[in-house]
């Protein structure tokens, strides 16, 4: 995360232009945020992406949407044996990226 990150996320839509690390407040409606502020954000913002690091490394290990669409359609059939199998393939993977406490 970044000064970029921290301004859009405390001041949304507003008007500003950074040049290096100078910040230039151009907006008439919000006030510009404090150094202080935007350091706090960024280290907010850094914690939160961190702790989401458990859905990042799920995703590309779950099964694939197509993998899904074929076994509910043989569920519907009345066969849960693929459905069965795409169920226990993502608790596998749930269980190798637990979410954290």
């Amino acid at each position: 995360m970044n000064k970029i990150d921290a301004i859009r996320s405390l001041r949304p839509d507003s008007e500003w232009v950074l040049r290096g690390d100078v910040l230039e407040w151009m907006d008439s409606t919000q006030t510009e945020p404090t150094e202080a502020e935007i350091q706090a954000e960024i280290v907010r913002l850094q914690a939160d992406y961190d702790s989401k690091q458990y859905q990042r490394n799920r995703q590309p290990e779950y099964p694939s949407l197509a993998t899904f669409a074929d076994a509910y359609y043989w569920a519907q059939k009345g066969d849960n044996t693929k459905m069965d199998e795409y169920v226990a393939s993502c608790d596998a993977v749930k269980a190798k990226y637990p979410k954290p406490e």
